[in-house]
């Protein structure tokens, strides 16, 4: 009985089973995970978020100022030389000159004080200021981190494509050089049988190691692209990636029409502009009620004891005493300092006013020239995937005349010249066309 095939079946199971579960291994990401994934592990991503949990923070900082505030103190003190309190003699002897003094001891050598304050503010404007400041700040956060995520999506979706068409463009080289080495093979076959010239098979080999070296840096972009993916999806370095979309599932990147009639959507940009000016008016008001009195209540609860020796004043008397009262903080004059403070979040507020007219009109001029870069790469496209295609048509043409002996072999290697330069022609054409529909998503405030 014959083993051979039953082995080399075996084999090929084994080794496609290994291979399966190697790339099983290798985590593969579609454009739209990779983008989920980079707004979750992406450090500018995270620390947007960690800045939401801050603002959440200090509104619960602003709201416990205007609980009761309670606090509890335990004293206890040793007088290494008691204080001598100066008194005069006559009180213990009438007979002593007048103004003479005894020293005597008043203060105990050992003493303990506990004592419980409560504290509840009543009436203070900036508190309520101070409150709705710290929710506006949370806001201005989470605009914040919409703008983040932004970027974000925006570096992830372009650094995809660059992976994409580095990974087309190196099969193409590819399947250049197979075409070459083929080309090649045949002319050394016509060389040694008399039909060909040396110089032919020069020519051609020269041209075989240029796609040789142009494969070499096309491996290296795609590398590098890589790189660059997992750097902006926060995949650590080591790890392999595996890209499941193809340059083919993107083919509704360029039906842009919809896209160029698109008016779009209110940018971040403006909305973190607005919260700005509504923390200045915030602090404006702030500056402007501190002029109004503030009150607060207190109370106070002490236990004091006292002792000759330390054993004893735990165990002595306690003298108890309260106290309760109230506060009122009357603002007269502070050397016009809320005037100047007012001053200046009132120019502050201007400015914001000038900034937000600028960035509008910013946002009008990056609409209108990302929809006409969209449109100068949709041309450049549509022409250079006609030259890649004439090029493509006039270099098997070029081979097929010099197969049968009508065409110089200079022609095919001239051909295949001008077709790689077509073909990276197209491809950068086609990365800048998508990188364009990335641009004016973001242009619009549509991009997600």
């Amino acid at each position: 009985m014959n083993f051979k095939p039953i082995i080399l079946s075996l084999t090929i199971w084994l080794l496609g089973h290994w291979f399966a579960e190697v790339q099983a291994q290798q985590p593969s990401f579609s454009l739209e995970e990779s983008v989920n994934y980079a707004l979750e592990n992406n450090a500018e991503a995270q620390s947007a978020r960690l800045e939401i949990q801050a603002a959440k923070g200090l509104i619960g900082e602003r709201t416990s100022e205007g609980l009761p505030q309670i606090t509890t103190r335990v004293n206890t003190t040793k007088n290494l030389v008691v204080p001598i309190t100066p008194f005069p003699a006559q009180f213990s002897d009438p007979e002593a000159p007048e103004g003479t003094f005894i020293g005597i001891q008043f203060s105990p050598v050992y003493s303990a004080n506990l004592t419980a304050t409560v504290s509840q503010m009543i009436f203070n404007g900036s508190y309520f200021i101070g409150l709705k400041a710290a929710k506006t700040y949370k806001q201005l956060v989470e605009f914040d981190k919409e703008f983040t995520d932004l970027e974000v999506i925006e570096n992830v979706k372009k650094a995809y494509f660059s992976v994409l068409v580095s990974e087309e463009r190196e099969t193409l080289i590819q399947a250049n050089l197979n075409r070459l080495d083929t080309l090649l093979k045949e002319t050394e076959i016509l060389y040694e049988e008399g039909f060909a010239e040396k110089i032919d098979v020069t020519r051609i080999r020269v041209q075989n190691n240029n796609i040789r070296t142009e494969l070499n840096k096309a491996k290296t972009s795609t590398s590098v692209s890589k790189a660059l993916l997992k750097l902006q999806m926060g995949l650590p370095e080591e790890e392999e990636i595996v890209l499941t979309d193809k340059l083919d599932d993107f083919t509704q990147y360029l039906d842009t029409q919809r896209l160029l009639n698109e008016e779009g959507q209110q940018r971040v940009e403006v909305d973190q502009i607005n919260t700005n000016y509504d923390l200045a008016v915030l602090d404006l008001k702030n500056n402007q009620i501190q002029y109004m009195p503030r009150l607060d209540a207190n109370y106070t609860f002490q236990r004091n004891a006292f002792g000759g020796n330390f054993s004893n004043l735990w165990s002595g008397d306690w003298f108890t005493g309260s106290i309760v009262g109230v506060t009122l903080e009357i603002p007269i004059f502070d050397g016009f300092l809320k005037k100047h403070k007012i001053q200046q979040y009132r120019v502050q507020m201007r400015q914001l006013e000038v900034q937000k007219e600028f960035t509008l009109q910013n946002i009008q001029l990056e609409k209108f020239q990302a929809k006409q870069n969209l449109i100068n790469s949709l041309q450049e496209l549509e022409v250079q995937k006609e030259n890649r295609d004439l090029a493509l048509e006039v270099f098997n043409m070029a081979k097929i005349k010099y197969q049968e002996g009508v065409g110089s072999n200079l022609e095919v290697v001239e051909a295949d010249a001008t077709l790689k330069e077509a073909e990276t022609n197209y491809f950068s054409a086609l990365y800048d066309t998508f990188i364009a529909r990335v641009d004016l998503e973001k242009a619009l405030g549509i991009l997600k």
